[in-house]
């Protein structure tokens, strides 16, 4: 398949005149058969898998990060019309699915039924003050519904950075009693992101892969917390 465009959003063209997705009142159902009709009758887009999104869900996801830390409303509102577009897209090549279809109905609804059931203290008549005790049903919602996961550390996504991955795996494993290296220094947000940079220079200088690095560093802490499970 030849290089896709470097974002994947429609041109007008690819929308159909039968069905004009401004003349539908609900904006979210207008996007979602815009994306429809995108599917159907774009020849390149007919072509794409969830894996070829991958790339483009990730970019996106970062372009909301960035509007986020440094840009404006209009710049957040747009990316996050473009991180929708990806939802809409991988929703659209699901339905097409001839064995296991699902559509963004049915996404919507999964997510509505998890989140009504992880608010109790919202929809249930359960009680939760401050933010800690919100974080108890949350948590206690999410054990129930992984019942089949058999360590804390399941369910961890592999593909995140080493640095957001170590986050995710040192709070689980402070969950099972596993201590992370103790390490003096930053007393502050800002300090730990020079402390955290004069690293990855270190390891520019010498040679290093700070990637692989954390990453190795991981493992050896995944192993100690699956011997705590026992």
């Amino acid at each position: 398949m030849s290089i896709p465009p470097e974002r994947i959003e429609p041109p007008a063209s690819s929308v159909p005149s039968e069905v004009d997705p401004h003349t539908i009142d609900d904006p979210l159902r207008a996007a979602a058969e815009t994306m429809r009709q995108v599917r159907e009758r774009c020849v390149w887009s007919q072509r794409i898998t969830h894996r070829d999104l991958v790339p483009y869900l990730i970019e996106e996801s970062h372009e909301v990060i960035d509007a986020v830390e440094a840009g404006t409303r209009a710049d957040l509102r747009e990316e996050l019309g473009d991180l929708l577009w990806q939802v809409l897209f991988h929703a659209a090549i699901a339905a097409q699915d001839p064995e296991d279809p699902f559509d963004i109905d049915d996404v919507a609804a999964t997510l509505t039924e998890k989140m009504v059931r992880r608010h109790p203290h919202v929809f249930a008549g359960e009680t939760a003050a401050t933010p800690e005790e919100v974080l108890v049903h949350w948590n206690a919602a999410k054990a129930a519904e992984k019942r089949a996961r058999t360590s804390a550390l399941d369910g961890i996504p592999r593909g995140m950075p080493a640095l957001a991955l170590a986050q995710k795996v040192a709070g689980r494993a402070a969950g099972v009693g596993v201590a992370t290296p103790a390490a003096m220094g930053p007393r502050s947000e800002e300090e730990l992101g020079d402390a955290l940079l004069a690293l990855v220079g270190r390891a520019r200088a010498e040679g290093w892969d700070a990637e692989r690095a954390l990453r190795t560093r991981l493992r050896l802490l995944e192993a100690e917390v699956r011997a705590a499970e026992g």
